[in-house]
């Protein structure tokens, strides 16, 4: 494709969605959920999944029980309650996608400073991130989905434009920062801050939703810094 930077200001601060771009979580939703709908005889697609990606808790729990029919049966609290027990299970087994670590590590030690913009509220990220402190230490913040600045989760621009508002000497102009996402919703919440965005979706997602990132790639593994004017990795891919 052509060269993403073309035309852009120059890239100087980073933000990463966190459930299924930089950790491996976003099975452990599909898996919870599949259970909770067999007791209805139904199934859970990736059409219904999409929407509900990247969601604050209860915006998702109310999509969920609409969507498929079964809010009269189970309520959109009395889902979540349900689908925590398992997952607080789940998520302390959490693994880093491929690629993350060395582009967090790679962006720290080039002085880009970087920040994450999650949905998950400050219970949920603390067990998904205690395996991978040494990733989530580099960060220079971490705003959550229960932040009292994040009124509406995404494709509200709420928690990306108060990520880049705490980053040191913020805010950030938006037109400076790169994000990385992997959700539809996330996607339009970081256009709609006004900030650029490479997608990395989960490839059963329809590729339809690609149309509104800036690049899409397979995984963290394919970025190239240097097309976004970022610091070039070392030739032993640090």
């Amino acid at each position: 494709m052509a060269n993403p930077s073309g035309g852009r200001k120059p890239i100087s601060h980073v933000i990463f969605d966190m459930d299924g771009l930089l950790l491996d979580t976003e099975k452990f939703y599909t898996e919870v959920q599949e259970i909770i709908l067999a007791r209805y005889n139904k199934t859970f697609d990736w059409s219904l999944k999409a929407k509900m990606m990247g969601k604050k808790a209860i915006e998702a729990a109310r999509i969920f029980v609409e969507e498929t029919g079964i809010s009269d049966s189970l309520s959109a609290e009395q889902f979540l309650v349900e689908r925590e027990d398992m997952l607080q299970k789940l998520f302390p087994t959490s693994d880093l996608m491929p690629g993350a670590r060395q582009l967090v590590k790679h962006l720290h030690a080039k002085g880009i400073p970087i920040a994450v913009a999650t949905g998950s509220h400050r219970r949920h990220f603390e067990l998904k991130t205690q395996r991978h402190g040494e990733v989530f230490s580099l960060m220079h913040h971490v705003v959550l989905g229960d932040d009292p600045e994040v009124k509406q989760g995404k494709p509200s621009p709420d928690g990306f434009l108060a990520a880049a508002k705490r980053f040191e000497g913020g805010p950030v102009d938006p037109c400076n920062i790169l994000v990385f996402e992997d959700a539809p919703s996330g996607v339009l919440a970081a256009k709609n801050a006004g900030m650029s965005v490479v997608m990395v979706p989960d490839p059963k997602l329809d590729k339809s939703f690609h149309d509104a990132a800036d690049q899409v790639l397979n995984s963290l593994l394919d970025f190239n810094p240097s097309e976004w004017g970022l610091p070039p990795f070392e030739d032993n891919g640090s």
